[in-house]
């Protein structure tokens, strides 16, 4: 769900100056609903101090791209050697509970590094493993990551892939992308995608970010969100 606040000024404009403060973004990247007006106040409501509310909403692809902005300007959590290996031996424990338990033959591999801790499993039949659109996959993966962290203060941050399913998907949605693209400048009609996760709209987003021609959107409440891609106004 995209990000919402209430502002709350002496004008409208002073409440809509800030919430973009307040949200550290431009007038384009939100939508914005008067929810108390200068002109439509009770006569009650003169006896107290003017107040006008507004609802912000992040727009979801501003959203996604502050987020990014956010991370980045964080300061990286880096993992010491012996935060790194309690991490992996955490992990370990769970995935060979994870074989027994599915009497499975699964093979993983973990490689770790200061920023994150990678774990590719790969087998036969795995698929449920992965689920529709992955959505077992990243649950696992949020799961995986809270029993790496255990008994280390530091947040850990574990990227799970099964059979190479994420690279495969980032490839299959880019080269959507791409061909929708095509069509758009072609026929000149707006096209809207199917209902995606966030992280797969996200990817749709950033491939045709740099396209001249053509812009994206996201539209709808999860979860049928979805992209919709359209000319650029000229």
């Amino acid at each position: 769900m995209a990000k919402s606040i209430i502002s709350e000024g002496k004008t409208t404009n002073e409440a809509i100056e800030k919430g973009l403060k307040q949200l550290n973004v431009s007038k384009k990247m939100v939508d914005i609903k008067v929810l108390e007006s200068e002109d439509k106040r009770s006569f009650f409501s003169i006896l107290a101090p003017r107040v006008v509310k507004v609802e912000m909403t992040l727009k979801e692809k501003e959203e996604e791209e502050t987020q990014t902005k956010q991370i980045k300007h964080k300061k990286e959590i880096v993992l010491t050697e012996e935060e790194q290996e309690k991490a992996e031996k955490n992990i370990e424990r769970f995935l060979e509970q994870l074989k027994t338990n599915l009497q499975e033959n699964i093979s993983y591999q973990i490689e770790k590094s200061e920023e994150a801790i990678k774990v590719s499993l790969n087998g036969e039949g795995l698929g449920f493993l992965i689920g529709y659109r992955g959505e077992t996959l990243y649950a696992m993966q949020n799961i995986i990551s809270s029993i790496a962290g255990k008994g280390i203060q530091n947040r850990i941050r574990v990227i799970l892939d099964i059979e190479g399913y994420k690279e495969k998907r980032e490839k299959t949605l880019e080269d959507l992308a791409e061909k929708v693209a095509k069509t758009v400048i072609k026929t000149k009609k707006s096209v809207k995608l199917e209902p995606m996760q966030a992280y797969e709209r996200k990817i749709i987003h950033s491939k045709l970010q740099q396209n001249p021609q053509v812009e994206t959107i996201s539209i709808g409440e999860e979860p049928y969100r979805r992209v919709v891609i359209s000319l650029k106004n000229k």
